[in-house]
C-alpha cells in the first residue's frame, strides 16, 4: 500500500519521478511552501480524462496538494460512498493547472479545474490523515457543506483506497434529485458563469446569461401544473462568506407567480390568491411572450426614482389600472412541456433571460449582480434598498422556505396582523397608531405598536377600514402585559377589531418582550391571510471568525478517564461557537473552572477575577446592587478566552442583563434517584411535557450532559423571580402529589429513592443552570444537548453525547430542534391560575 508520506524523503519526490517536464505541460515542482497559520487553504477538482474519466480531489496541507483519483467524482448524496485512491501529492501550482498531458506521459490526457474553493479541516488534519479520518467543511463554486475521506485499505493492500461521501447538512440532497457532476460538468476556469471577469462595456447581463450554455438535462417532460406554490428563502442574521450564491435585489413589493398555458396568464400571491382581474393589464402583458406554456416567478413593484416604492405599489394595486407597476422576474419553474424545478438555477434563469430580453418596461428579468456581499450590501442600505437576496446557483426550486434561499434585510422588517388602534389626538377619523400581532402555533401573540409612516390620508384610510372591525375586547390569546412606558399609546385607549388585516412595518430590533422598537409603517399587505403571519426567525449563515488564541499546555490531560486534553476541549467549544453563543449572550453566568482536571481541585468564578479573561463582559455593579460585577460572555473571542482559562462548564442564569428581574424561561431539572433506571427518566419527562402542554406551555428539551434531563419553558420576562419560582414550586408539588411513586418535590437522596426529583430551585434570582452545549465535568465528559421530543425515545442516557462525540453528531442534523424556541413568547398567568 502506499504510504501516506515517506519522511526518508522530500514530498514531491514521487510527483517529480512519474513526470519529464520537458515534455509535459504540468507544471514542475517547485520547493515546497508551507501554509501559513491564519490563512484559508485551498481545494480543487479537476476533472481528468486519463484512460477513462475520473476526477482528482485535492486538498492543500503543508505546502502541497494531498490527492486522490476519484473514479466516479463527488456526490452531494450521503449514501453515495466514493472510491477515492491516495495517490501522489502536487505542487500548490498545480490548482491552476488544464491542458493536455501527451501521449506515452504519466497520466496522458486532458486536465481541467471542475471545481476549486477553500477547505477547513474539523479538527487537526495531519491527525486525521494518519488516522484515516478526515472530516472538513469545503467552500467552492460547486461543492460545499461538510465532508469526510475515510481509509477503507488494509496495511497488505497495494492500493491505498479510501471513501469519500457528503455528510448530512443543509447541502445534502438525494442523487436522483440532484447530481452535481451532471448539472455542472464545465470547468470553472473556462467558463466562469456567476465569476467576476472583464467584459465589454455594453453587453448586459441579460445577453451574458442568455448567450452562456445552458443545462436541462434534469428538466423532465410533464404536463403544466395546476399550481405551484413558491419558493421563500430564509432570513440570515449575516451575510454568506463562502459558497457560490446568485445575489439579488429584494423587491419592495408583491410575490407573484404567473401561470401561462394555452395563450392565457393567471397571475397568483404568495398566498395563492388569484389576482388576474386586478392585475390585468400586466397579465395582457406577460401573455405577450413567445411561448406555449410556463410558470414564471418574480415580484410587481412600483420604481420611484428607480427604486422600488411599496406605498406607490399599494396605491397602483386600489387604482386597478396597475399602469405603473412592473413585473421583476426572477425564476423559471416549468416550460413548453418541461418541468424545470430539478434543473440547476443558474440553468433556470439563463432560459429565463431568453424568454423576457425583449418583453419591453413592464416584464423585466431581476439581474443579478458580481461584487462582495458586504459591498453590495453597503450599497443597498445606501440606496434604501428593502435588501438582498442570496440564492445558491446550483440549487434546484423548492417550494416552501428554504436554505439555499437567503433573504439579508438592511432593516428589520415583516407582516404583522393588525389587532387594534388608538386615536389620533385632536385630530378625529385618523389613526394614531396600530396595534400589531403575529401567530405563534395557533396562539395570537402581541407584538407592540406602531404610529408612524403614514401621511393624513393613509391614517383616514385606516380609519375608514378598522373602525367597521371593532370588537368589545382584545383578540390576543396571550395576555397582554402592562402598559410599556415606551409605548405611544395610553392605558385604556385601545381600541380592539377583529385580526384580518395585514401591515408591513420595518423596525429597529425586538425587545426581550417580544416586541417591536422604532417601528415604520410601510403598507397594508392584501396577498397574505392573517393566519399565515408569524414571527420570521433568522439563521446565521455566515462561519465564525476563529479567534487567534494560543493555548497553554494543550496537551494536560483533564479527563483521565478518556484522554480528552485540554486542547481537545478548547477545539469542541471554537466547533459548537455557533450553535454555544446563543444560549450565553447577554445571561450572567457562572463558570465552573478545573485548571488541573476534572479529578484535581475544580472552582466556581461568577465575577472578575486578579486573573482576567479578555473578552468577557463586566457589568456595572449597580445591576445587582450589593454584589460584586457579573460577566458575560458574548463573542467567540471570550468563549476561546474561558475555554484557554481552563472553564469546562457555563452556567446561565434565568434572565438577561437587560432585565435581570425579570426570568425569561423556567427550568425544570430532572435528576434521578438512586436505583432509577432510564426508561423511567424518559416517562418522567414526557410526563412533565404533557402536564406543561395542558397548562398551555411549550417547553423544548435537553440533556443535562449528566444523568438527567432539563426542560424549559421560554416566558415573555414580565414576572418576577418570585413568581416565577412560585409557579415552578407549584408545578413541582402538583407532579409529586399526582403522581407520588414517580416524582419527588423534596430535595435530598433520602426522599427520591425510585423516584425523579424535579428540580425548582434553579428558578430563584441569581440561580443557575448548565447552558446547552456546555460540556460536563464528570468522567466521560457528557454534554448537554437541545434535542427534539421525538428524539428522546431513542435516547440511552443524558450523557449520550460528549466532548468527542457531539460534533460529530451535529454536522448530520438538519434541522434544529429547537429553532422555534427564540420566538415563543408565554405567559404563566393562566397556567398559574388552573394550578391554584
Amino acid at each position: 500500500m502506499a504510504a501516506i508520506s515517506d519522511p526518508t524523503r522530500p514530498p514531491l519526490a514521487r510527483y517529480r519521478k512519474k513526470r519529464d517536464f520537458d515534455v509535459t505541460p504540468e507544471p514542475a515542482a517547485s520547493a515546497e511552501t508551507p501554509s501559513v497559520e491564519g490563512e484559508r487553504l485551498v481545494f480543487v477538482v479537476q476533472k481528468h480524462w486519463s484512460g477513462r474519466l475520473h476526477y482528482d480531489f485535492r486538498l492543500e496541507l503543508d505546502g502541497v496538494l494531498m490527492s486522490w483519483a476519484v473514479p466516479k467524482g463527488p456526490s452531494y448524496d450521503p449514501k453515495e460512498k466514493r472510491i477515492a485512491i491516495h495517490v501522489e501529492d502536487h505542487p500548490l501550482e498545480y490548482a491552476s493547472f488544464e491542458g493536455t498531458i501527451p501521449p506515452k506521459q504519466y497520466g496522458a490526457g486532458t486536465v481541467l479545474v471542475w471545481d476549486r474553493g477553500t477547505w477547513e479541516p474539523v479538527g487537526d488534519p495531519r491527525e486525521g490523515v494518519k488516522d484515516g479520518k478526515l472530516v472538513f467543511q469545503l467552500h467552492g463554486e460547486k461543492l460545499a457543506g461538510m465532508w469526510e475521506l475515510v481509509r477503507i485499505a488494509k496495511p497488505e493492500d497495494r492500493q491505498d483506497q479510501w471513501l469519500l461521501f457528503k455528510k448530512r447538512d443543509a447541502w445534502a440532497q438525494p442523487l436522483a434529485k440532484y447530481d452535481v457532476i451532471k448539472a455542472l460538468p464545465d470547468s470553472v476556469i473556462a467558463k466562469p458563469l456567476g465569476l467576476a471577469e472583464e467584459r465589454e462595456p455594453k453587453t448586459s447581463q441579460l445577453s451574458r446569461v442568455a448567450d452562456s450554455k445552458i443545462d436541462l438535462t434534469y428538466a423532465t417532460a410533464a404536463p403544466i401544473p395546476e399550481q405551484i406554490k413558491p419558493q421563500l428563502a430564509t432570513l440570515a442574521t449575516s451575510l454568506p462568506t463562502e459558497g457560490d450564491w446568485i445575489v439579488e435585489t429584494k423587491f419592495d413589493g408583491y410575490r407573484i407567480v404567473a401561470r401561462f398555458d394555452k395563450g392565457r396568464v393567471r397571475l397568483f400571491t404568495s398566498g395563492g390568491h388569484d389576482w388576474t382581474k386586478k392585475l390585468k393589464n400586466l397579465a395582457a402583458e406577460v401573455e405577450k411572450l413567445d411561448l406555449a406554456s410556463a410558470w414564471l416567478d418574480g415580484e410587481i413593484v412600483v420604481l420611484k426614482d428607480g427604486i422600488p416604492d411599496f406605498n406607490a405599489l399599494q396605491s397602483a394595486i386600489d387604482g386597478s389600472v396597475g399602469e405603473s407597476l412592473v413585473y421583476f422576474v426572477f425564476d423559471l419553474m416549468y416550460l413548453d412541456g418541461q418541468d424545470l424545478r430539478k434543473v440547476p438555477l443558474w440553468s433556470r434563469r439563463g432560459r429565463l433571460a431568453q424568454l423576457v430580453e425583449d418583453a419591453g418596461l413592464r416584464l423585466r428579468y431581476s439581474e443579478d449582480f458580481d461584487a462582495p456581499p458586504a459591498e453590495l450590501f453597503k450599497a443597498a442600505g445606501e440606496l434604501g434598498l428593502e435588501g438582498l437576496v442570496f440564492k445558491r446557483r446550483d440549487a434546484p426550486y423548492v417550494s416552501g422556505r428554504t436554505q439555499t434561499w437567503l433573504k439579508a434585510k438592511c432593516t428589520l422588517r415583516q407582516e404583522f396582523v393588525i389587532c387594534g388602534f388608538t386615536n389620533r389626538s385632536g385630530a378625529s377619523g385618523e389613526v394614531g397608531s396600530l396595534l400589531l400581532g403575529y401567530y405563534d402555533a395557533g396562539r395570537l401573540c402581541d407584538a407592540g405598536s406602531v404610529g408612524t409612516g403614514w401621511d393624513t390620508r393613509t391614517a383616514r384610510d385606516l380609519w375608514t377600514r378598522l373602525t367597521p372591525l371593532e370588537v368589545p375586547s382584545t383578540p390576543f390569546d396571550v395576555s397582554l402585559p402592562k402598559p410599556r412606558r415606551w409605548s405611544r399609546r395610553a392605558a385604556g385607549s385601545e381600541r380592539w377589531v377583529q385580526p384580518v388585516l395585514v401591515v408591513e412595518v420595518a423596525f429597529a430590533e425586538w425587545t426581550p418582550d417580544g416586541h417591536v422598537r422604532q417601528a415604520s409603517f410601510k403598507g397594508l399587505r392584501f396577498d397574505k391571510p392573517p393566519g399565515d403571519i408569524t414571527r420570521e426567525a433568522a439563521t446565521t449563515v455566515a462561519s465564525m471568525p476563529v479567534p487567534q488564541v494560543k493555548v497553554t499546555h494543550p496537551d494536560r490531560v483533564i479527563d483521565p478517564t478518556t484522554g480528552i486534553t485540554k486542547l481537545d476541549l478548547v477545539r469542541y467549544y471554537e466547533s459548537v461557537a455557533q450553535w454555544l453563543l446563543p444560549h450565553l449572550k447577554d445571561r450572567p453566568l457562572a463558570m465552573l473552572r478545573a485548571p488541573a482536571g476534572i479529578n484535581e481541585e475544580m472552582f466556581f468564578q461568577k465575577h472578575a477575577a486578579t486573573t482576567r479573561m479578555p473578552g468577557l463582559k463586566e457589568h456595572d455593579p449597580n445591576l445587582w446592587p450589593g454584589h460584586r460585577p457579573l460577566l458575560t460572555v458574548d463573542t467567540l473571542d471570550a468563549l476561546m478566552s474561558a475555554a484557554q482559562m481552563n472553564v469546562v462548564e457555563f452556567h446561565t442564569w434565568n434572565s438577561t442583563v437587560r432585565k435581570l428581574d425579570t426570568p425569561d424561561r423556567v427550568i425544570f431539572d430532572l435528576d434521578p434517584g438512586e436505583g432509577q433506571k432510564w426508561g423511567q427518566m424518559q416517562e418522567a419527562a414526557l410526563l412533565v411535557h404533557t402536564l406543561l402542554t395542558e397548562l398551555g406551555l411549550k417547553a423544548w428539551l435537553k440533556t443535562s450532559g449528566g444523568k438527567g434531563l432539563h426542560i424549559a419553558v421560554p416566558l415573555m420576562p414580565k414576572q418576577d423571580y418570585d413568581a416565577v419560582k412560585g409557579f415552578s414550586r407549584a408545578f413541582v408539588r402538583h407532579l409529586a402529589k399526582t403522581i407520588p411513586e414517580r416524582f419527588s418535590a423534596t430535595p435530598g437522596p433520602s426522599h427520591r429513592v425510585g423516584k425523579v426529583f424535579v428540580d425548582y430551585l434553579r428558578n430563584g434570582m441569581g440561580q443557575t443552570t448548565v447552558a446547552a452545549f456546555s460540556a460536563r465535568a464528570r468522567p466521560g465528559m457528557g454534554v448537554s444537548m437541545p434535542v427534539s421530543w421525538e428524539q428522546l425515545s431513542a435516547m440511552k442516557s443524558g450523557a449520550q453525547w460528549t466532548v468527542l462525540t457531539a460534533r460529530e453528531y451535529l454536522s448530520f442534523q438538519t434541522q434544529d430542534p429547537w429553532a422555534d424556541y427564540w420566538s415563543s413568547r408565554q405567559s404563566l398567568a393562566s397556567a398559574m391560575k388552573r394550578l391554584q
